[in-house]
């Protein structure tokens, strides 16, 4: 019984992962392509942790770590993007 629900809830999360993808193609602006973005990492960051219980595995901690650190930063990275149009402010040589 247990394994079905998590077997459904990856179908949901799949589904739930090709609709945002959508949204990242043709989003209306930019800022929804980040926001889209950044759901499909919360999106994959839940499959590996549901994928990790249904194989009853602790080896997946370290993915789902990386997976929200690089989400983070690349959202970060995104947003100082649209705000500034570069990523990485350099300071003119002396």
């Amino acid at each position: 019984m247990v394994e079905l629900v998590l077997m459904s809830s990856l179908f949901l999360l799949i589904l739930s992962i090709l609709l945002t993808l959508y949204r990242v193609i043709r989003g209306p602006s930019m800022p929804d392509r980040v926001q889209a973005l950044d759901a499909i990492g919360i999106n994959l960051l839940a499959g590996v942790a549901i994928f990790a219980v249904l194989l009853r595995t602790s080896a997946f901690l370290e993915i789902i770590l990386l997976i929200g650190i690089l989400s983070f930063v690349g959202t970060v990275a995104f947003a100082r993007f649209i705000e500034r149009g570069v990523v990485i402010e350099r300071k003119p040589a002396d």
